[in-house]
């Protein structure tokens, strides 16, 4: 029996960069339109748009992102105060004259660690010939409790080159079987990130 038990996706997670590199933390603060409608959770793919700032993005087969969220900071627009929190609420009211910012990472390199699902949030997994495949996200809803991201990798894993997730690698420690393993270690597919976008938004 594996050892921890993954229970549940948890978005995306990250972990280091391409070549063992270390993840210091290095992130961008990047604006929330005021207002925004739609929640964005603590590993959330989101991508730029056209008026500068960034919105979730909800893609599975055809995600464009330009990184990972990892928090949010605002004033309150009830209280005056400022607050950082795990995630973005829809429809956030802030203080007049205000902005938020988004805290994404956004390196190219950065690689993450992500749940294998069967579809929504049955935990699954993917054999070692699954490295080198591309995947299709699974856009499941974050919790307000936690903070946290739902979205999830599919277990059905291809050589399509637009598909938005490159799978680097399994991650062995929570394997269930000699060749199953619930968690991969993944990136943007470099041909989907908006960075490496020849055309822009």
């Amino acid at each position: 029996m594996a050892y921890p038990t993954v229970s549940a996706p948890y978005g995306l997670k990250p972990v280091n960069l391409i070549g063992g590199q270390v993840f210091a933390g290095a992130t961008r603060l990047m604006q929330i339109a005021s207002g925004y409608a739609t929640s964005i959770f603590y590993g959330d793919l989101v991508q730029r748009v056209a008026a500068g700032t960034i919105e979730k993005d909800t893609g599975t087969t055809t995600a464009t992102p330009c990184g990972v969220f990892l928090g949010v900071q605002f004033t309150n627009g009830s209280t005056g105060q400022v607050q950082q929190q795990q995630y973005y609420p829809a429809s956030q009211a802030i203080a007049s004259g205000s902005k938020i910012f988004a805290v994404v990472a956004d390196d190219p390199d950065t690689l993450f660690q992500m749940a294998v699902v069967s579809g929504t949030t049955t935990i699954s997994g993917v054999g070692i010939s699954a490295i080198g495949n591309n995947g299709t996200l699974v856009q499941n809803a974050g919790s307000t409790t936690s903070g946290n991201s739902a979205v999830a990798l599919l277990d059905s894993t291809a050589v399509t080159a637009t598909l938005p997730i490159r799978i680097i690698d399994v991650v062995r420690d929570t394997a269930t079987a000699a060749d199953n393993f619930p968690e991969v270690i993944v990136k943007i597919n470099a041909t989907m990130h908006q960075y490496n976008n020849s055309t822009g938004i």
